[in-house]
C-alpha cells in the first residue's frame, strides 16, 4: 500500500481522470499519465502503463451508467473493440523500445493535435 500522501496523490488523479473520462469520453489517460509523471515521478512508460491498467474500472462504471441512460450503441462495440485490443497489445509492447522524451513527444503531440480539432470543430 503506498503511503499516505501518494495515496491521496493517487485519488486525486483517478477522481479528475475520472471526470474527464465521463464527460469526455476520452479516457482519463489525458489527465493521468502527465499527472503520475509531474506529481508521482513516474516515467512515461511506467505512467502510461499504470494508466492503461486504470482504464478497465473506469471504463466498466462508466459503461454501467450510460447502459442505464441508453447512450451506447452495442453494435459498433465488437467491431471497434477487436480493432483497438489488436492495436493497443503490439503498441504496449512497442513502449519499452521507446525512450522517455519519445513517449512525452509523442504523447504531446497527440494532446496539440486533439486539442486543435476540437477547438476548431467546436466553432462551427
Amino acid at each position: 500500500m503506498p503511503d499516505p500522501k501518494v495515496l491521496f496523490y493517487c485519488l486525486l488523479i483517478g477522481s479528475v481522470g475520472g471526470v474527464v473520462g465521463g464527460l469526455c469520453g476520452v479516457g482519463g489517460g489525458i489527465i493521468m499519465v502527465p499527472a503520475f509523471v509531474a506529481i508521482l515521478g513516474l516515467d512515461q512508460q511506467h505512467a502510461v502503463g499504470t494508466s492503461m491498467a486504470v482504464i478497465a474500472p473506469t471504463a466498466l462504471m462508466a459503461i454501467l451508467r450510460f447502459k442505464q441512460d441508453s447512450l451506447i450503441r452495442w453494435d459498433l462495440i465488437i467491431p471497434t473493440a477487436i480493432g483497438a485490443a489488436l492495436v493497443a497489445y503490439f503498441a504496449a509492447g512497442y513502449v519499452k523500445s521507446l525512450s522517455n522524451q519519445t513517449l512525452t513527444r509523442i504523447f504531446a503531440v497527440l494532446m496539440i493535435v486533439v486539442g486543435a480539432y476540437k477547438l476548431y470543430d467546436s466553432s462551427k
